[in-house]
């Protein structure tokens, strides 16, 4: 036996603000991944100057995830009162400029 479903009308082609959504979402994964490749190529030069043992370095290098990963509850619950794209900007920008900041 044959099913019918409806047919809903889906749009070709991505609008401006499915766009401006994907590059809201990649910046934030790319700046992640820059911070994260920046702590990787500075392990060497921490192990240098601050000779911890293996266990420090391990929490060193793990303190930045468990951060991130500690942060979505409460950012996860604030982005539900706030909106999570308005959270998603505002968290990519203080990121970035924090990021830019730790640089210098």
């Amino acid at each position: 036996m044959r099913r019918s479903f409806m047919h809903t009308a889906v749009p070709l082609r991505a609008g401006i603000y499915e766009w401006m959504g994907l590059a809201v979402l990649a910046l934030a994964c790319i700046l992640y991944s820059m911070d994260l490749t920046v702590l990787h190529l500075e392990v060497p030069h921490i192990s240098a100057d601050l000779q911890p043992t293996s266990v420090q370095l391990l929490w060193i290098i793990d303190i930045y995830g468990f951060f991130v990963a500690g942060s979505l509850i409460t950012l996860g619950n604030l982005g539900d009162r706030i909106g999570r794209r308005l959270l998603l900007l505002i968290g990519a920008i203080t990121f970035a400029l924090t990021s830019v900041l730790a640089a210098f």
